[in-house]
């Protein structure tokens, strides 16, 4: 489907679909998030068939996330092949440094990588949009050593563009909230392993189930591994009453204590 006739970015739109169409057949890293979901969709439209999203299946991704992420693209017609990536055999992500992102982006890149040269992709595309600084992404190191394009970026389409196109497309996820890899709800220094991020997300799970929306269950590491909990402000209330029940629910998914941040989910953190 085709944004309005009054759409405010026809132009940007139109670039981007001329910025695709210069590199097919094309490869785009999908995860199901706002961003990548877009570019999907907008490759797919401009290439068909020629366009193939390629998402990354590890320890760090929810089994929920991935089923929601095949089934978005399933709503728009767009090919996904999912790919097991082994960041977890790499010592350097499983230690956890701030530039952890770097090896998990690393490893999916050479995967597709791999899949073009094999296949005869002429290009890799990935999500990032005009607003993200690329010096605060690690993934953005990876994406120029291996020379990943950046369609949405190159089209100038901001976060809110990317939003507005995908309400337009009537695509779920055009006001999804930001959902980082397991993996993030760890605290840099801390190792990643499985069973962590098992723990989590059972926990975010059953706070889910509770009705929040945007929130994060963030593990701390220690003799009996506990759990933050920080839920978006404009949710808080929603605890009246559900405290307890949050609380007792998390110590049965296996955590050894709960603590609800007073302050709430901050996205910057």
């Amino acid at each position: 489907m085709k944004p309005p006739e009054t759409s405010p970015w026809p132009e940007k739109i139109a670039l981007l679909e001329s910025i695709l169409r210069a590199h097919a057949p094309l490869l785009v890293a999908y995860s199901g998030g706002v961003d990548s979901a877009c570019l999907l969709a907008a490759a797919h439209r401009a290439l068909g068939d020629q366009a193939v999203g390629v998402i990354a299946d590890s320890p760090s991704l929810p089994r929920r996330a991935l089923q929601e992420a095949l089934a978005v693209a399933a709503g728009f017609g767009a090919q996904v092949e999912v790919v097991a990536t082994q960041e977890f055999a790499d010592d350097r992500y499983l230690v956890n440094p701030p530039n952890r992102c770097y090896f998990c982006k690393a490893e999916l890149f050479s995967r597709m990588d791999a899949i073009a040269k094999a296949r005869n992709f002429a290009a890799i595309a990935y999500g990032e949009n005009a607003d993200d600084p690329a010096h605060a992404r690690p993934g953005s190191q990876a994406a120029a050593e291996f020379a990943v394009l950046a369609p949405l970026k190159e089209a100038g389409l901001t976060k809110a563009d990317v939003r507005e196109i995908s309400r337009a497309w009537g695509l779920p996820t055009a006001d999804a909230p930001a959902q980082p890899c397991l993996s993030s709800r760890i605290p840099h220094g801390t190792p990643v392993t499985r069973e962590a991020l098992a723990l989590v997300e059972r926990g975010e799970e059953f706070v889910r189930s509770l009705g929040f929306r945007v929130f994060r269950v963030r593990y701390v590491d220690g003799e009996a591994a506990g759990a933050r909990v920080q839920i978006a402000p404009a949710e808080m209330p929603a605890l009246d009453g559900q405290r307890e029940v949050l609380q007792d629910g998390l110590r049965r998914a296996g955590f050894g204590f709960v603590e609800i941040d007073p302050q709430g989910y901050r996205s910057a953190m």
